[in-house]
């Protein structure tokens, strides 16, 4: 938890724009003829790793790294004349690299590859390729040191006053990139193991990667990356698209190599914020009315249906996993994109991108899984998602999944039917000429209200029948109805959830629109989570 609090702080403090790359531009690629290089070797070698000890490759770093605070970290900067294919000016995409330092104390090792003779070429580090002003770091301590680096991250073309960064690799196996509106927000992971075990949650890293120059003019690049931990190892391919209008694009092929047994093998993870939302409006006392980069958790089941998860910050860790063969596609969704709703200037939760996962190879039977941690702090990422495989993991396995990201405003794909639009959550169970008071905690009740838009409910007679199909998972539903929603042209579900004791248990709720026996909506998934007797107020 600590781990990742620190990488979020960290990696928002990498977001600002750096100054355009002068004339006298240089390459910081190691001379020499190189070594051979292919996917296929990159997935033997993380093979035959996977046949030995783990050795982890974090070192003790220099005292002047390791004790760098945050503010003091972001200081030292990469000088962008020395980034990887700034010698070429037909190239239209640059990487610059991340120091080690603070917490980042794994090396990764960089790698070039030559388009005419497929050889790759060490890119070293060099305290001189870093500008360490203000930052306490006296560069001349470094020399000599074989310090590596701590990540990379990738910028397009107009260089304008500011550098184009789109994305971003760094710190274990995270990475993340920006949809048009060029805001960062949530993270991708390459590998997730044993989240929410009770031995603790294992953090792979990337240790390697390998860079094919782009095509003159193109801003499509593919990078290579080795993943290394003490249960797996892994061979990484994405082919990144930077062109799109909507945002960045990442067709991924991992190749997972097992060490050992693993109880919990989360594939594609992604990580986000959920601080408050409209259902959970007092889950802090802030100014903001609504603060998330992720407001939901969409998924594409393997059988066509639509299920909308809306993210819950609760009082304890939960964790949830719904059944689905060869899923269709599921993603960490930002659906409100009005600046009104959230009235932040600083942070633009409005800005923040989905990101879309779409299979591209047969993943089987197996579970989505998303975890909710509480939280008060908007730095904090307290919510994953990934894909759980449903064959045991166990040593000496070879698993393959190909898939594609996308980090657009809204998914790639939509429903066919109405989608949910926001949840909403108040005191349940308001009688007519109700006192605060005079109720008993035996009859504590929550009332929810769901929006939801899009055809067919905008295309409805006014005369139609829409109601609400609702189920609970315990307790009971006391009260239900429907309204037309003009404003928004769409409909809103309201109904009461009553407990049928004191008990505290989670319990799930799902609901959708019907008009007779047609099915007007995706579906509504929720869970709540009911405060103990003690803490109920009336």
């Amino acid at each position: 938890m600590q781990r990742r609090t620190l990488l979020k702080a960290s990696l928002a403090l990498t977001s600002l724009g750096l100054p355009a790359i002068p004339a006298f531009a240089k390459s910081p690629i190691e001379s020499g003829p190189g070594q051979p290089f292919s996917f296929h070797w990159l997935k033997s070698k993380a093979q035959k790793m996977s046949r030995s000890a783990y050795q982890s490759p974090a070192e003790t770093l220099p005292d002047t790294l390791a004790s760098l605070a945050p503010l003091k970290y972001q200081k030292i900067v990469y000088d962008w004349h020395d980034a990887l294919w700034s010698s070429d000016p037909k190239v239209a995409l640059r990487v610059h690299f991340f120091h080690v330092g603070m917490h980042f104390n794994t090396p990764v090792r960089m790698h070039d590859i030559d388009p005419d003779t497929g050889r790759a070429h060490r890119i070293p580090f060099k305290p001189n390729l870093f500008n360490y002003d203000h930052s306490g770091v006296d560069p001349t301590q470094l020399e000599g040191h074989n310090l590596g680096f701590a990540g990379w991250r990738l910028a397009v073309k107009p260089w304008g006053a500011y550098v184009n960064e789109v994305a971003s690799f760094l710190g274990a196996s995270y990475f993340r990139a920006i949809d048009k509106d060029k805001q960062y927000g949530l993270s991708a992971r390459g590998l997730a193991i044993d989240t929410d075990e009770p031995g603790g949650e294992e953090f792979p890293d990337f240790t390697q990667f390998w860079f094919q120059r782009p095509k003159d003019g193109s801003e499509q690049v593919t990078v290579y990356a080795l993943l290394d931990s003490p249960s797996a190892t892994g061979a990484y391919r994405f082919n990144i698209d930077a062109g799109n209008a909507q945002g960045v694009i990442m067709d991924i092929s991992a190749h997972v190599y097992t060490r050992k047994a693993i109880k919990r093998l989360g594939i594609a993870p992604m990580t986000s914020m959920y601080l408050k939302g409209t259902a959970q409006e007092t889950a802090r006392d802030t100014i903001y009315p609504l603060m998330h980069d992720s407001d939901r958790l969409s998924m594409w089941r393997g059988n066509g249906e639509w299920i909308c998860r809306p993210l819950y910050n609760p009082p304890t860790i939960q964790f949830n996993t719904f059944m689905d063969e060869n899923p269709r596609g599921f993603g960490l969704v930002q659906r409100d994109h009005d600046f009104n709703d959230y009235r932040d200037p600083v942070t633009w939760y409005n800005r923040r991108p989905s990101l879309w996962l779409k299979p591209t190879n047969k993943w089987g039977k197996g579970q989505i899984a998303l975890m909710e941690m509480p939280t008060v702090g908007e730095t904090v990422d307290n919510i994953v998602a990934f894909w759980i495989p449903e064959k045991p993991v166990t040593a000496g396995r070879h698993l393959h999944y190909d898939y594609t990201l996308y980090w657009w405003p809204e998914p790639p794909v939509s429903p066919s039917l109405a989608i949910v639009d926001k949840t909403w959550s108040g005191m349940g169970n308001v009688q007519e000429g109700w006192i605060p008071g005079n109720r008993s905690p035996d009859r504590y009740a929550r009332r929810f209200a769901v929006d939801f838009v899009g055809s067919p409910l905008d295309k409805l007679p006014d005369d139609a029948n829409v109601t609400v199909n609702v189920s609970a998972s315990n307790g009971k539903i006391s009260y239900t109805s429907t309204h037309v929603m003009k404003p928004i042209n769409g409909y809103r579900a309201v109904f009461d959830w009553m407990p049928t004791s004191d008990a505290t248990t989670p319990v799930t709720l799902r609901a959708y629109l019907v008009n007779g026996s047609q099915t007007l909506t995706e579906t509504w998934l929720y869970q709540w989570v009911p405060p103990a007797p003690q803490d109920r107020h009336y």
